[in-house]
């Protein structure tokens, strides 16, 4: 009966996911459905400036009002010793200096910067009577221009946001050999060039931020309750860099989250008063966001400008790519700044191609909008996307087919390993492979007959391909932790954190397959810094690489406790005990004990001899694998109305190498939403701010999600070449879908555009007016 559940749920088999039943029965439990005893309720007053030094600041008739209960300004934070918000990135400029890091304040001191800022923390004995002491808080501020687009920041004339970064440009980055490209320039047979913009967005996570902050005044230590993507890295910048208090003093917890794609990762502004506001009144202080603040104070996503080129001989080879990119980083730098569209374009720009030439140059920009920062892929569409876009265009100068193109410059399997010009090392994989699987599950045969039927019926219908490559996030110091509790369940631990994903299947089919423990009896605890010993969170699409590695490396701890105590047991050498299908069994007899038996037992002794482990548990931490290179191929078609523009995906089929599926289910759902997300910001997304720093996108009203029925049914096919560099094989999932979406829609929408006016350049989003006006211009 074991060995057929091990086989049921063994890696590789589409399981369901544990935490649906609870969550589809209301069960979960989001921060806001937290609420604690003596809990009081914050809210924040927020800038409705985009620009400008503060001249007045009066709370006092706030302070009066019923209900109140303290308002904070940064004085406050002040007195009580709170850091700014760091970025501890250590990125230097093309000189060789660092690059500029002004301070970030929790509440707006001096100046403002972008509207949405907060300025000042009110709270009160209910929610709405916080609020209600908003309106009774004045605020004067000597306005000053403002600025929202990165290019324009960067000219002589630009208002200037920090005193110490001149010209509002903290980064001016390079990487590769510009002299080496430019010699490859010179003698090239045709040099396709591009702009590509990468238009920003706004997260637009189902569960709004929220939080608890409470204080134990008798051990002088703190309880901070969030949505996160990790708490033991919260925990750190929290304790340490903000607050200045230790570690110890320190608990962060986090329960479900409705989803993050980067952008609850890291500690806000928020999070400091509401810690200082605990200890001042010693009560939990919650606070949850609405909507139209989460627009206006979430970090935002995307948001770059591109010069992109590249040189082919006469045969369609690639000799060499420069990019130059102007990266809007907000009015401040978030934790990961601007390594998005610096770091990332190197390592994602070449895919799986033979490039051995290459230049790049990030300017990044202060303006006076909200602060990039992660969202999902994290540079790693912009990358590709620059490639896959340039590409077709190249395919149609050089007369050459698109997809024969491609597979001249694919590597093949006989070149790995292959040394990218990002350094990075591509280990495995098969993109010619890809690439030809991913033709034929699109049909691009039958294209031209399906072509024709929708101009039979008024539609333009046009075909996109992209070929990706992509790379996972990079290595860290990550725990795996496996507790046999008396109650006869096995508790696995992890720094990583579920927002989403279906960790607790996964980790689950891991343990399982290897230990033998029963399905059914595992549980995952991740949310609690206090149950941790190391831990980067998830992003990156790395959490089974480095979180799965960790609990395979605990299950050999096991492993190795288990022989050492079943020898014990059963009175045996070590050298003979053997285990399998999770069972110990002393070589050459019938005597044998599984797994959950043998800790049952262990856990009823009175003790064991020196040398011999209490207990199978294993608690371990250590440097997680390498990044690893998920890769594929996309094809989109799209039908366009000429007389309205509207743009709808017609088709849509995916071939992903992703190595090593622990759940193919989950892996099809993740590229499911990837390929969503990639689709909004190509066809409708996109914020915008007017010339006075004004959110105009500020609500649902005015900035479109797609939703389910703008998509058609996806066909997923895996075609997989386990990864070399961890013991799982895998290669990540998470972001892949988003990463092959971008390029592959647009393409097939400028196919359309192309072939009935010659246009061959657009930028995102294609929304019906847009595509209107090409179509009609």
């Amino acid at each position: 009966l074991m060995v057929q559940d091990i086989e049921k749920y063994a890696i590789g088999q589409s399981v369901t996911r544990m935490e649906d039943p609870r969550l589809l029965r209301g069960e979960g439990q989001y921060t806001d459905d937290l609420n604690l005893d003596q809990q009081v309720y914050a809210c924040f007053f927020r800038s409705p400036y985009a620009h400008g030094n503060i001249t007045s600041l009066d709370i006092s008739a706030a302070k009066r009002a019923v209900g109140v209960l303290t308002v904070l300004t940064a004085a406050d934070l002040d007195s009580e010793g709170v850091l700014p918000l760091p970025c501890n990135l250590p990125m230097k400029n093309r000189d060789g200096s660092d690059m500029l890091k002004p301070p970030r304040p929790s509440l707006a001191s001096g100046r403002v910067r972008f509207r949405g800022e907060p300025v000042a923390l009110i709270v009160a004995e209910s929610a709405l009577q916080a609020k209600d002491a908003l309106d009774l808080i004045e605020f004067e501020v000597d306005e000053l221009p403002a600025v929202a687009d990165a290019r324009e920041a960067l000219s002589d004339d630009a208002p200037q946001l920090h005193d110490s970064v001149a010209n509002n440009m903290p980064l001016d980055w390079e990487y590769g050999d510009a002299e080496a490209v430019d010699a490859a320039f010179a003698g090239a047979h045709h040099i396709e060039r591009l702009g590509l913009e990468s238009n920003r967005l706004v997260v637009n996570a189902m569960e709004p931020r929220a939080a608890i902050a409470e204080y134990d005044r008798a051990a002088n230590r703190f309880t901070f309750h969030t949505p996160s993507q990790g708490v033991f890295g919260l925990r750190n910048a929290l304790a340490g860099a903000i607050m200045g208090v230790e570690q110890s003093q320190m608990r962060v917890r986090t329960r479900d989250v409705g989803g993050s794609f980067g952008m609850k990762s890291a500690a806000y502004p928020e999070y400091a008063p509401l810690l200082v506001a605990s200890k001042t009144l010693n009560r939990p202080v919650k606070w949850c966001d609405e909507r139209g603040e989460s627009f206006v104070s979430d970090q935002h996503g995307r948001d770059s400008f591109a010069d992109v080129s590249v040189a082919f001989d006469a045969n369609g080879h690639i000799l060499a790519g420069r990019v130059e990119c102007y990266a809007n980083v907000g009015a401040y730098l978030t934790p990961v700044g601007p390594s998005m569209h610096t770091r990332n374009i190197p390592r994602n720009f070449p895919g799986a191609y033979r490039i051995d030439k290459f230049h790049a140059r990030t300017r990044a920009a202060f303006t006076n909008t909200s602060p990039i920062g992660a969202y999902r892929g994290a540079g790693r569409p912009e990358g590709v996307y620059y490639m896959e876009r340039i590409l077709d265009n190249a395919a149609r100068h050089l007369g050459i087919d698109r997809i024969e193109l491609r597979r001249r410059n694919l590597l093949s399997p006989q070149e790995l390993p292959y040394t990218a010009i990002s350094e990075l090392t591509y280990d495995s994989g098969d993109f010619p492979a890809i690439l030809d699987a991913g033709v034929e599950l699109g049909d691009l045969d039958g294209f031209e007959s399906r072509r024709q039927t929708s101009l039979s019926n008024g539609r333009l219908r046009g075909l996109g391909v992209a070929s990706y490559l992509e790379v996972t996030g990079p290595p860290s110091t990550e725990m795996g932790g496996i507790r046999f509790q008396e109650n006869g369940r096995v508790l696995m631990v992890s720094g990583s954190l579920n927002y989403g994903q279906g960790h607790s299947g996964t980790f689950a089919q891991i343990v399982s397959s290897t230990l033998g423990v029963p399905f059914e009896q595992l549980d995952l605890l991740q949310g609690d810094s206090d149950e941790l010993i190391a831990g980067a969170g998830s992003g990156g699409s790395r959490t089974v690489i480095s979180a799965g590695s960790m609990l395979l490396k605990a299950c050999d701890v096991v492993i190795e406790n288990g022989k050492k105590l079943a020898g014990h047991v059963f009175e045996a050498a070590v050298e003979d005990i053997e285990f399998g299908n999770g069972v110990f069994t002393v070589a050459g007899t019938d005597r044998r004990m599984d797994i959950m038996s043998l800790a049952k037992h262990v856990q009823s002794l009175d003790a064991v001899p020196e040398g011999i482990p209490a207990s199978l548990d294993a608690n371990i931490a250590d440097d997680s694998p390498p990044s690893a290179f998920p890769n594929g191929c996309h094809v989109a078609e799209v039908e366009i109305d000429p007389e309205t523009g509207v743009v709808e995906l017609a088709r849509y089929s995916v071939v992903d190498d992703f190595g090593t599926l622990i759940n193919p289910m989950l892996v099809e759902g993740q590229v499911h939403g990837g390929v969503a997300q990639g689709v909004g910001q190509v066809l409708m997304e996109r914020t915008i701010y007017d010339e006075a720093g004004q959110l105009l996108t500020g609500s649902y009203m005015d900035y479109t999600l797609p939703r389910a029925d703008d998509f058609p049914s996806m066909a997923f096919h895996s075609l997989p070449v386990p990864a070399k560099t961890n013991p799982l094989g895998a290669k990540g999932c998470g972001e892949a879908g988003t990463t092959g979406s971008l390029p592959a829609v647009m393409n097939a929408i400028v196919d359309v555009l192309n072939r009935e006016k010659g246009i061959e350049h657009f930028d995102m989003p294609a929304t019906p007016e847009k595509v209107w006006r090409a179509l009609n211009s």
